[in-house]
C-alpha cells in the first residue's frame, strides 16, 4: 500500500503534538538541522525583515525573548544590541545547539520550554519575538497570553510568519497546504489586537543544489520539484507578515 507523503509544512500546520513531549514537531529543523541552517543563511539576505522588526520594536538596550529559537540562529543578531536575550526552545537537541552557538555571548541564555509556559517572571521583558515557530493563527491563544504576561508595560509581542498571498512562495505554500487560509490567520491576529506589516524579502542560495534541497525540506516532493523548476538562478522572493501587539502602559478602560 502506498503511503501518503505529508510535507514538513503540512505536518506542522496540522497541529499534531508529540505523544512524549506534548510539543508540535517542526520537521524541517528537527530532521534536517544542517539544511535548515543553510536555509537560515539564505533567508532575507538584504536584512529587510530585521529592519522591519526594529522599526516596530527596537531591541537596543532591551530584554528580548526569542520563542522557538531553534538552534539559535537569530540570537546573536539580537545580542549585538540588546541588554539581555533569552532563547526559548522546546526541543532539547536544538536548545543544546543554541547554547553552543551563544557560548561566548554573556548576555544570552537558552531555556528549554514551550511557548505557552515561558519560564520567565511576569512583566520582566521588553520584546517577545516568535518567527515561524509557534504562532499560526487559531490555536495559538495560550502562547499569546503567556507572551503578554512576561512583557512589561509598553512591551511588544512580534510574531513573524510567511505571507501565503504573495508570489512565488505563497503559491507553493498553498499548493502544499490547500487547507491553510491566509485570510483566516490574518483575521485572527487582527481580532487579537495585532497590527500587520508586510515585508518583501529575497532568499538567495550559493547554488542550485542547495536551493533544491531546502525546498525539499519545506514542501512535499511534487511541489518542491515544481518550485525549483520555476526558479531561474539561485534566488526568489518571499513575503513575510510581521504582526505586532503592544502591552498597554496604563489601565485599560472597557
Amino acid at each position: 500500500m502506498a503511503r501518503l507523503h505529508r510535507s514538513p509544512l503540512s505536518r506542522l500546520f496540522s497541529g499534531v503534538r508529540s505523544e512524549v513531549t506534548g510539543v508540535i514537531p517542526s520537521p524541517n529543523i528537527w530532521n534536517w538541522p544542517h539544511l535548515y541552517e543553510a536555509e537560515n543563511r539564505a533567508q532575507d539576505v538584504d536584512g529587510a525583515l530585521f529592519d522591519a522588526i526594529r522599526s516596530v520594536a527596537d531591541w537596543t538596550a532591551k530584554t528580548v525573548v526569542d520563542v522557538g529559537c531553534g538552534s539559535g540562529f537569530h540570537l546573536p543578531v539580537f545580542a549585538a544590541d540588546a541588554d539581555r536575550v533569552i532563547g526559548v526552545e522546546p526541543h532539547e537537541p536544538l536548545a543544546a545547539a543554541a547554547r553552543l552557538r551563544v557560548a561566548n555571548l554573556p548576555n544570552v541564555e537558552v531555556k528549554i520550554a514551550q511557548a505557552d509556559s515561558l519560564p520567565i517572571d511576569d512583566g520582566t521583558v521588553d520584546i517577545v519575538h516568535a518567527r515561524t515557530a509557534y504562532f499560526f493563527g487559531p490555536g495559538c491563544g495560550p502562547g499569546i497570553v503567556d507572551a503578554m504576561r512576561v512583557l512589561g508595560p509598553g512591551g511588544a509581542l512580534v510574531v513573524v510568519d510567511l505571507d501565503a498571498t504573495a508570489l512565488p512562495y505563497g503559491d507553493w505554500m498553498r499548493a502544499d497546504l490547500p487547507h491553510y487560509d491566509p485570510a483566516t490567520v490574518e483575521a485572527f491576529f487582527e481580532a487579537q489586537g495585532f497590527a500587520l506589516t508586510r515585508v518583501d524579502t529575497r532568499w538567495s542560495f550559493p547554488n542550485r543544489r542547495m536551493l533544491r534541497d531546502v525546498l525539499g525540506i519545506e514542501f512535499g516532493p511534487r511541489v518542491a520539484r515544481e518550485a525549483a523548476k520555476s526558479v531561474d538562478g539561485v534566488s526568489f522572493d518571499v513575503r513575510y507578515r510581521v504582526h505586532v501587539r503592544y502591552k498597554p502602559t496604563g489601565i485599560e478602560l472597557h
